[in-house]
């Protein structure tokens, strides 16, 4: 069992900038890919950026070249990084983690979810 436990979400102005982090538990997360997702009001959940267990990396077309994701094996915590961010970025992002190792971009494609971190951007 894989529990994941994300934080770093708040308020901030547009253009402005966060981190969020996942931190994870369990021996095998260096095997799993991660990803992010956000779930704004009224909407599904959406795709914004996954990292496979070889660093392979993509992200929605919507984030692109404005947020990063990174993983940290040592602390087996994986980040999102947010820059230039937008309203339409508002949303609860999740983290989430995949057993096979290789990018996913479908929510059912993952097997751990964590509980979500509301991000707030203001206009």
């Amino acid at each position: 069992q894989v529990q994941l436990v994300e934080s770093g979400g708040g308020l901030v102005q547009a253009g402005g900038s966060l981190r969020i982090s996942c931190a994870a538990s369990g021996r095998t997360f260096s095997s799993y890919a991660m990803g992010w997702f956000r779930q704004a009001p009224g909407k599904e959940r959406e795709f914004v950026a996954a990292i496979s267990r070889s660093a392979d990396i993509d992200y929605a077309d919507a984030v692109k070249r404005r947020f990063t994701i990174s993983r940290d094996a040592a602390r087996n915590t994986v980040y999102l990084q947010m820059n230039s961010l937008k309203p339409e970025d508002t949303a609860v992002y999740y983290c989430a983690a995949r057993i096979s190792g290789a990018l996913g971009y479908s929510t059912y494609e993952y097997n751990y979810w964590g509980q979500g971190t509301q991000v707030t951007v203001s206009s």
